[in-house]
């Protein structure tokens, strides 16, 4: 909010006797909000630049790559999303900078840059599925790699059953035999996990559910395993 100081306002009587009490108070939170805008930035730098390079995703051959990729992602969804919960977060901003003015003569530089980015989240899925368009292909090629990995994590019990997977004495022979597997590093992977990359990530990028029916089955098994589509 613009508050004008030069005006005879009764109503900042008390800021004006308490302003070091409220700087003291309410510099953390403002700080927590000046380090959303700073991770916002080098995660628009961070995507770019993967963009600008066509790096190449598939959670079986460039694993640790392709998960730090996506949950990048969520991370950055989870912090918008909190910070649009904040139902105080102006009142904080705007008590804070009016504050500050009234100690130091000046608004505090990153005001109007903060102020500007709590407008553009007022509505937080409208402006992040905006920012991730032009990663659409690079979102959706990670997420479609786990369509071998998570429908095979993802068996009904009675499919487990009747393949005997359950079942420890089914090849006794076999026993002592270690078990091979080219994606070893995926069977480490909670299905939470790749639930909340899927279901996020296919909201973010939710164009791509029109135009490919593979990103499609996949979003719709994410949303029955979870509980959110019956």
């Amino acid at each position: 909010p613009n508050i004008d100081f030069r005006g005879n306002n009764n109503n900042l009587m008390n800021i004006q006797r308490q302003k070091s009490d409220i700087l003291g108070a309410t510099s953390s939170y403002y700080d927590s909000f000046m380090d959303v805008i700073e991770f916002r930035d080098h995660v628009y730098e961070l995507l770019n630049t993967i963009d600008a390079c066509q790096c190449f995703f598939d959670i079986s051959l460039n694993f640790e790559f392709t998960k730090n990729y996506l949950d990048l992602i969520i991370t950055y969804t989870s912090v918008i999303i909190i910070l649009s919960r904040i139902d105080d977060k102006k009142v904080l901003v705007g008590m804070f900078n009016c504050a500050h003015e009234m100690t130091n003569g000046c608004s505090d530089p990153s005001y109007p840059r903060l102020g500007q980015m709590f407008v553009e989240y007022e509505h937080p899925w409208k402006k992040l599925t905006e920012e991730f368009g032009p990663h659409t292909r690079s979102v959706t090629a990670a997420l479609l790699s786990l369509k071998m990995v998570y429908p095979r994590r993802n068996l009904p019990a009675e499919q487990w059953r009747s393949a005997l997977l359950l079942n420890l004495l089914s090849a006794p022979a076999t026993m002592m035999d270690p078990a091979c597997c080219d994606t070893m590093a995926c069977e480490y992977l909670p299905l939470d996990v790749m639930e909340r990359w899927i279901i996020i990530g296919f909201l973010l990028c939710h164009s791509s559910l029109n135009s490919n029916q593979a990103s499609l089955e996949l979003w719709k098994m994410g949303l029955r395993s979870g509980i959110y589509l019956t």
